[in-house]
């Protein structure tokens, strides 16, 4: 098994993304990147902390490789709205791949490029448009999973769960 974290806006829509790939074995919500260890929700929302709200997959390369993740990575996210996704703002809410290998910097670093090269060939893809925010490639740092709000979002009666899902 191997291990992939995105940050592609709120954790809980990116993690279902994944969850649903064939070959994903487990996917864990969470924050990263930042500058300090184990942050609470609370502290990750007075942006100052650095990190994002993160995904990590663990997935089977037999069965889903790298480069299909980062596919669903671009197609689930617009990484040209710096700190923002849809209603989230705030820099916790930033385009990311936080790498596990070498490998991993090399095929998301390529994916880029070819997103870029692609969009200047006038491509009608919108990711890396004019707007042209790089999204983060960065090693993955070890912080914990947000299980706290992981119990909270579960404990949502079936209809508020869909409608924090479908946003």
């Amino acid at each position: 098994m191997e291990k992939a974290t995105f940050a592609a806006g709120c954790f809980w829509g990116v993690e279902e993304a994944f969850r649903t790939v064939p070959g994903v074995i487990k996917t864990t919500a969470g924050y990263t990147g930042g500058n300090f260890a184990d942050p609470s929700y609370e502290d990750v929302c007075t942006d100052t902390t650095g990190h994002a709200e993160a995904v990590e997959v663990e997935f089977d390369p037999a069965r889903v490789t790298f480069r299909d993740l980062l596919d669903v990575f671009w197609r689930i996210h617009d990484p040209t709205t710096p700190n923002r996704q849809g209603p989230d703002v705030g820099s916790q809410y930033r385009s990311a791949i936080f790498f596990h290998t070498p490998e991993q910097k090399t095929a998301a670093l390529e994916s880029i490029k070819r997103l870029r090269d692609r969009n200047r060939g006038g491509g009608s893809d919108r990711v890396l448009s004019g707007r042209g925010v790089p999204p983060e490639v960065s090693r993955k740092t070890r912080d914990k999973a947000v299980r706290y709000l992981k119990l909270f979002f579960y404990s949502l009666p079936l209809e508020a769960h869909l409608s924090l899902i479908m946003l």
